[in-house]
């Protein structure tokens, strides 16, 4: 099981963290919704619960609920800026397919 971020998106999460006075990392998770299936989730964790998975990659810990592991395994979070755009990007090899629009994806 692997959960990882791009350099790019260590850097985003270490800079809010320490904006935000504090944290134990990023929380990454799914939820049902939108026309595809399932969405991300993405948050500031500030614990680490019993059902949590942790993975650290560039000095960045990502907390993973276990039940959202099986979904996210693999997958690599990247922080993107496009001009006056920001967003995380989600480069997940278990997903077999996304909206038109981005904001769910499907899996087999």
């Amino acid at each position: 099981m692997a959960v990882s971020l791009t350099e790019s998106a260590a850097r985003r999460v270490s800079t809010y963290l320490a904006r935000r006075g504090g944290g134990v990392g990023l929380r990454l998770g799914v939820r049902r919704t939108g026309c595809s299936g399932f969405a991300y989730v993405v948050d500031y964790a500030d614990d680490v619960r019993a059902d949590d998975v942790v993975f650290e990659d560039h000095g960045v810990k990502v907390v993973v609920d276990r039940d959202a592991l099986e979904l996210l395994d693999g997958i690599q979070v990247d922080f993107v800026k496009n001009g006056l755009n920001e967003t995380f990007q989600f480069r997940n090899p278990n997903s077999t397919g996304e909206c038109g629009c981005g904001e769910s994806f499907s899996v087999a």
